[in-house]
C-alpha cells in the first residue's frame, strides 16, 4: 500500500501543478463525493459538497479560474486502510490536508480540510 500511495500522491501533485483536470479526475469514481469549505464559495447552492465527477470538475474548474497561479508542494502523506491523507502547502503558503477514501484504485470520497481560525 505504501508504494501505491506514494505513486498516487506523486501523480496527484503533478496533475494539480499541470492544471490537468482530465488526468486528475481519472483517479476519481464517477459517483465521488467531495467536501470542502471552498466548494461552498465556488459552487453556489452546494453547501460545500460536490456530488459526482461532473460537479467536482465544475468546482475545480472554478477554482483554477479564480487561482490561475495554483500550485501545491506536498509536505507529507499518511496511509490508512483505504485512505490517504495528503498534507500540502498551496501557492499562498497555506497548509491544507486532503483526506481521500478509496475503493480499489479510485477515490470515492474526499475532504479538503483547512486550519481553523
Amino acid at each position: 500500500m505504501a508504494d501505491d500511495a506514494r505513486r498516487f500522491v506523486d501523480q496527484w501533485v503533478a496533475d494539480w501543478n499541470a492544471h490537468d483536470l482530465d488526468a486528475l479526475l481519472s483517479h476519481y469514481a464517477d459517483d465521488v463525493v467531495f467536501t470542502s469549505p471552498l466548494a461552498a464559495r465556488l459552487l453556489p447552492g452546494s453547501d460545500g459538497v460536490a456530488r459526482g465527477k461532473d460537479a467536482l470538475r465544475s468546482y475545480w474548474t472554478a477554482g483554477l479560474a479564480a487561482l490561475p497561479d495554483l500550485r501545491f508542494e506536498v509536505l507529507e502523506h499518511y496511509v490508512g486502510a483505504s485512505t490517504i491523507v495528503i498534507r500540502y502547502r498551496n501557492q499562498s503558503g497555506g497548509v491544507v490536508c486532503e483526506v481521500l477514501e478509496f475503493d480499489r484504485e479510485l477515490v470515492t470520497r474526499g475532504h479538503g480540510t483547512y486550519l481553523a481560525g
